[in-house]
């Protein structure tokens, strides 16, 4: 496939490029700096572009089979980076008649998970109020996709690791997985790699978590 990815300096976003490219697609990698971007490899093209202008992403997205997104706020101080700039995203996207788009969200923007145990209840309402401002974020651009004409899917994953890729996780498709606590960056990439070409996902929020 031709996969165009954005936030790919980022730690999701970086793994989405890689896992990517060793599974023999074409990456267009779209970055503010190319000297952040740590991946390589034949299929890459790496797209130096302001992200707040949708002309300017226009041919980073034309032609593509789908879009992943691995933008979003890395401190409370960024919340509104990602509704804002998904907002660019999905303006070029909609020029160009490129319909399928992956992004990644947050559990707490998802339903809650059926039983979930008080103790987590309480965990994810906690890191919630820390972070309202980011989740709003998160929010704001999941109204944007949901207005948009795309084919788009939200990646809920819960609190994030750094640990290499197993490939074994739980996935819940419209919901969130019960007990759900962390997951590592590397399977949150491999997730939204996997649903780019089910169509299950389309217009749905998906949970993911060990």
């Amino acid at each position: 496939m031709k996969l165009t990815v954005f936030g790919a300096t980022g730690g999701i976003g970086g793994e989405i490029v890689t896992q990517a490219l060793t599974a023999g697609h074409r990456v267009t990698a779209v970055v503010r700096d190319p000297a952040r971007l740590t991946a390589e490899g034949a299929g890459l093209e790496v797209f130096r572009a302001d992200l707040t202008d949708p002309e300017a992403l226009r041919a980073a997205v034309a032609g593509r089979d789908a879009v992943l997104s691995g933008l979003g706020a890395r401190k409370r101080a960024d919340a509104g980076v990602a509704t804002a700039l998904t907002r660019s995203v999905l303006r070029a996207m909609d020029a160009e008649a490129v319909r399928r788009i992956v992004v990644v969200s947050a559990a707490p923007v998802g339903p809650p998970a059926d039983r979930q145990p008080l103790a987590d209840r309480a965990m994810l309402a906690l890191v919630g109020a820390v972070l309202k401002g980011v989740y709003d974020d998160l929010r704001g651009m999941e109204a944007e996709l949901s207005r948009s004409a795309t084919d788009w899917t939200s990646v809920r994953p819960p609190r994030l690791q750094d640990k290499p890729l197993t490939g074994i996780y739980r996935k819940v498709v419209a919901g969130t997985p019960r007990s759900g606590r962390f997951i590592g960056r590397a399977d949150v990439a491999h997730a939204m790699l996997a649903v780019v070409g089910d169509p299950a996902t389309v217009k749905q929020g998906v949970g993911v978590a060990y």
